[in-house]
């Protein structure tokens, strides 16, 4: 492995007013003096005021230069590297979400697939030391054989999303082989936190019963999640920007809790959190909110990793519990949302 300094480094992130883009962009800012060129095109996936209130935050920063604009423009992207010359690449840009693939899986192609390949293209072209991707735990699929290690098949992605994300990786291993562009994909396991994705559970939960709807349970409740707070997933991808593959440039790494936990636990511990931070009254009904419903297309009934290759390497293993996590969440929500939804 080859260490990669990022101080004093043009650092490119691609969905920088995302979820973990624009967490991870504060990261870098703030543990060095690196210039970050965020991109990002800003599009009504989910509450674009929510991605410009990230995107606000770090546009305090001198060092942060943002560009909002489509990765499947090649034009573009070409344009941004011959002006900005990154020495580290991050792509986090992605259509995400493996419902909404089955009824727009052209979105996914243009962004995950075509978007991908301009930004590959173009670090063949430039002195890139290091570009780290986004893969994701949907690769592998209805894997029975828990906990998810590396070596396992992920060639029966069960969603168009998934497909899309181990074609990344089939794409980064060909490129690395034929150009020698040292490239890290990270599998992440089921994102949360504070300003997170609203199409995510814990999020969308949270808004419905707000609003007094019902909260629909898939698999009738029996499903089991690795929940991987966000901080963990962004010490993660930092560590790993600084080590580049070498030989073989190629490695793909799970971040992820490395705990699969109950759904049901996971909406109780919620449920709790929603409470204590006086988001919801104490006497609140939840079972009467709470609907069981079948398995929905595309998902599947468990995520757990194997971060054993993650620990080896670099020393981190992910360790934020479920309710430090959702109690953060809760927190950050009231006060963003003034207590609700409809509040703001």
């Amino acid at each position: 492995m080859k260490k990669v300094n990022l101080v004093g480094k043009n650092i490119l992130i691609t969905g920088a007013a995302g979820f973990i883009g624009a967490a991870l962009a504060r990261r870098v800012l703030d543990g060095t003096d690196s210039h970050v060129i965020g991109f990002d095109d800003l599009n009504d996936y989910y509450d674009v005021e929510l991605k410009l209130s990230r995107l606000k935050e770090l546009e305090k920063d001198p060092d942060f230069t943002f560009i909002k604009g489509d990765l499947a423009d090649r034009q573009l992207v070409d344009d941004v590297f011959a002006k900005y010359h990154p020495d580290i690449v991050v792509n986090l840009a992605a259509q995400a979400g493996v419902r909404y693939s089955i009824e727009n899986p052209e979105t996914y192609i243009s962004s995950n697939i075509v978007g991908f390949f301009n930004i590959l293209e173009n670090c063949r072209h430039h002195d890139v030391q290091h570009l780290v991707y986004a893969s994701s735990s949907s690769v592998y699929g209805d894997n029975p054989n828990y906990p998810y290690a590396i070596g396992d098949d992920t060639d029966k992605p069960v969603s168009l999303y998934a497909a899309t994300k181990k074609s990344n990786e089939v794409l980064a291993y060909s490129y690395a082989r034929l150009y020698g562009i040292p490239l890290t994909g990270l599998r992440f396991f089921t994102v949360y936190g504070p300003a997170g994705r609203p199409d995510m559970a814990y999020f969308s939960f949270t808004q419905k019963l707000l609003r007094g709807e019902t909260i629909e349970i898939f698999n009738y409740g029996k499903c089991e999640r690795d929940f991987t707070y966000i901080d963990d997933i962004i010490e993660g991808v930092y560590r790993v920007m600084q080590g580049a593959p070498e030989n073989t440039p190629f490695k793909i790494y799970n971040i992820g809790n490395g705990r699969k936990v109950d759904l049901m636990e996971f909406v109780r511990t919620l449920c709790e959190e929603l409470i204590r931070a006086e988001i919801l009254p104490a006497d609140y009904d939840f079972d009467g909110h709470m609907k069981l419903v079948p398995m929905q297309p595309g998902d599947v009934p468990v995520t757990f990793a194997d971060t054993s290759e993650l620990e080896k390497d670099f020393g981190f293993k992910p360790d934020t519990s479920l309710r430090t996590g959702l109690r953060n969440f809760a927190e950050w929500y009231s006060e963003y949302y003034g207590g609700g939804i409809n509040d703001k």
